[in-house]
């Protein structure tokens, strides 16, 4: 998913706000004809007046930033014109902390500007403002216009008009039709002071202070509280972002199911980190919904279970091995075969030419130990420094670890990081030229990204092959938010090659020995729905296991309100065929903010 850059925490650490009453001295009212908000805003997402000088624009100030890289404040027109289309609040940006408060009565006088949060490159909607502000204050302790109420009732069920093709696509020149779509009513509240009531937490508190509340309590909701996104028209339109005008103390530490009860009220704004958002003035007090984390079922006898669990970026320097060990003991009750994404080199983000691994791996078989579960070793193969992606330096890279009481691995000498690996046939069955091995390394697919992983594993017998992935990141996508509709998601390009190298390797194996058991895991970084998932199940040759859950359960991740699939275990035919296969996505992570990585592990339990 797209990275959570030091400049986003500089942006958004909240401070207590420190406002204080203007010195301006006052002057008589804006005249009848001065240019009131609504028109500033238009019926549009940009402004008429663009690029354009006004003066004395009236207004009551509703919130004030006074952090963060975009301090200022937002005024709103107490006499509201009756065009639904049109915004009566605005942000007014100052780039110092503001000398204003809530409650003053001001007239503004600057220049209308289209803000894209995080450039225009990046697809956002802009934020209309007014830039260098001369701010006059009226009066003080004037009371704050009342909230508009953001409910399941006032919220479409339509989430966003297609764009204008003559424009790119863009939505921007359309105009806004809040009782139709879900996008053109939060723009036609923007900087205006809004309030939501008892509001269910569908993405935990993060490090940014933030989380996401759902308007819409029904609304493809998960077993466990949250929402399920659930295919490229289900946007989940009763999403809504939180942070708070107050100190960082005081923000809720919330999971997905908790309630933020009572009101929760203030200016709603847009930011490149997930759209329109609600900057509180006052927040819900946070009710507890009691969620735990999962844990599954240990495999039978002569059931072989198989995880995939991404650790994020894991390094000799994290203080989460124990933390990760206790999962894989006793949540995910110590598979046979464990596919581990995101193990970084052993110094971890430090630039200097290190690619092994090993202190990393052994520190985490150690803690695994001595949480209870057996000694697992482990294959892999050490990337060329730099050339997989991830992390600068990190030189992240997926690694088996087996159960050797449990399973035996076969070796077959020449695998590294450029040799690709092949299938051969021996007395009529498929076999891997070398194991562990990398899958077309060469390829132009894997440039900048993770190699596929394959070994080959004997269980009770039986040969099963492992393919261990991590396909190229979503970074780079237009979120669902964007100004250009339907988004354009860019970096599907370089996974659809990826999946196509990866099934055609599968179709080898099952050419040279139809019935063998295949597995490709790992984090997909794309859903189950997409035409990632469908290129790698290709005409058969593999099913995504996630799909024998049902669609309420079928998340591994949570970004912005939106539970999804990005971790995936995918079976060929002689394994789905099997009657006991089970499957189970572990909910530890995700949904909590107290997260050890960003994702959940799975597992699959079968009969070889």
């Amino acid at each position: 998913m797209p990275s959570k850059s030091s400049a986003r925490l500089a942006a958004l650490t909240v401070a207590a706000v420190c406002s204080a009453a203007s010195t301006v001295a006052l002057t008589s009212p804006a005249h009848a004809d001065s240019v009131r908000i609504h028109d500033v805003q238009g019926s549009t997402r940009t402004s008429p007046y663009a690029g354009r000088q006004v003066t004395d624009v009236a207004g009551i100030v509703t919130g004030v930033r006074a952090y963060g890289s975009s301090r200022g404040f937002w005024i709103e027109d107490q006499t509201p014109d009756d065009n639904p289309a049109t915004s009566e609040g605005v942000f007014v940006f100052t780039s110092s902390v503001p000398k204003v408060a809530v409650g003053d009565s001001v007239t503004v006088t600057g220049t209308v500007s289209e803000f894209v949060p995080g450039g225009a490159a990046g697809g956002n909607q802009s934020v209309t403002e007014i830039t260098k502000p001369t701010v006059t204050v009226l009066s003080s302790g004037n009371a704050v216009p009342a909230a508009k109420v953001v409910d399941a009732r006032s919220v479409p069920a339509a989430y966003t008009p297609a764009g204008d093709p003559a424009a790119g696509n863009s939505v921007n020149g359309l105009t806004l039709n809040p009782a139709k779509y879900a996008l053109d009513y939060y723009e036609s509240l923007e900087g205006m002071n809004v309030r939501v009531a008892d509001v269910r937490v569908v993405t935990a508190t993060d490090p940014y202070t933030e989380l996401w509340v759902t308007v819409k309590p029904r609304e493809n909701a998960s077993r466990r509280g949250g929402t399920v996104y659930g295919s490229y028209d289900s946007q989940n339109t009763g999403r809504l972002q939180i942070q708070s005008l107050g100190a960082t103390a005081d923000f809720p530490k919330a999971n997905v199911g908790d309630t933020l009860t009572g009101t929760t009220a203030g200016p709603l704004d847009y930011n490149q980190f997930g759209g329109y958002t609600l900057v509180a003035n006052e927040i819900g007090a946070l009710r507890s919904a009691g969620l735990e984390r999962e844990t599954t079922q240990k495999q039978k006898r002569g059931e072989l279970a198989v995880a995939t669990y991404n650790v994020e970026n894991l390094d000799p320097s994290d203080a989460t091995f124990e933390e990760h060990a206790s999962a894989i003991v006793n949540n995910l009750k110590s598979p046979d075969i464990v596919s581990l994404e995101e193990i970084q080199d052993n110094n971890g983000a430090t630039n200097d030419g290190t690619v092994a691994a090993d202190q990393t791996v052994r520190k985490l078989i150690d803690a695994i130990v001595a949480a209870g579960g057996p000694a697992y070793e482990w294959r892999s193969i050490d990337p060329v420094d730099g050339a997989d992606g991830g992390e600068p330096g990190g030189n992240i890279r997926q690694v088996f670890l087996f159960n050797p009481e449990r399973v035996s691995f076969t070796d077959r000498a020449g695998g590294d990081s450029t040799t690709a690996v092949g299938v051969t046939k021996v007395r009529g069955k498929a076999q891997l030229t070398v194991s562990p091995g990398r899958i077309d390394p060469a390829n132009t697919a894997w440039k900048a990204s993770r190699k596929p992983l394959a070994g080959e594993f004997v269980f009770r017998g039986r040969t099963v092959f492992v393919i261990a992935n991590h396909l190229n990141s979503k970074g780079g996508d237009q979120g669902l938010t964007s100004q250009y509709q339907p988004v354009a998601r860019s970096s599907e390009t370089q996974r659809h090659l990826q999946a196509t190298a990866v099934n055609a390797f599968v179709k080898q194996i099952l050419d040279t020995q139809k019935n063998a058991d295949v597995i490709a895991l790992g984090d997909i970084n794309d859903f189950e729905f997409s035409d990632t998932a469908r290129i790698l199940e290709g005409d058969g040759e593999l099913w995504s296991a996630i799909k024998s859950l049902p669609r309420s359960e079928r998340y591994t991740y949570d970004y912005q309100g939106n539970q999804q699939v990005l971790d995936q275990i995918l079976v060929s035919p002689s394994i789905r065929r099997d009657c006991g296969l089970e499957y189970d996505s572990v909910h530890i992570n995700s949904e909590f903010n107290d997260q050890i990585s960003d994702h959940d592990p799975q597992v699959l339990r079968f009969e070889p």
